[in-house]
């Protein structure tokens, strides 16, 4: 994930467009490159980091922290660390993370309709 200057141009225009838009800003959030796809297996329920790794091939390590940690930034999603031995730790989405769930299912409707045109 690159950091955009916050004295750069791209980075005032972007957030004005945020500040403008709605849609922008959510897309933004969820529309990284492994965000949306990490909120689809997490919209069935809670998941281990390992198992969210085993659904996303490929992913790197680093990529899928830092997807993580700015999910849980933005209040997609929460990381609930149990006190055992091993450490467990569970993601899952917050209720807010949960309101993404027909947006997802309409994206993927249309994702099926898309690819039946471009093929």
């Amino acid at each position: 994930m690159t950091k955009i200057k916050t004295s750069s141009t791209n980075f005032s225009n972007k957030k004005q467009l945020e500040h403008n838009c709605p849609e922008v800003f959510a897309a933004n959030v969820i529309g990284g490159q492994w965000a949306l796809a990490i909120c689809c297996y997490l919209i069935n329920g809670a998941l281990r980091y390992s198992e969210i790794k085993r659904c996303l091939p490929g992913i790197t390590e680093r990529m899928l922290t830092l997807q993580l940690r700015k999910l849980e930034e933005d209040n997609i999603i929460k990381r609930t660390v149990y006190a055992e031995v091993p450490a467990r730790v569970l993601y899952e989405l917050t209720a807010l993370g949960y309101e993404v769930k027909p947006i997802i299912q309409e994206l993927g409707k249309w994702g099926e309709k898309l690819q039946q045109v471009q093929k």
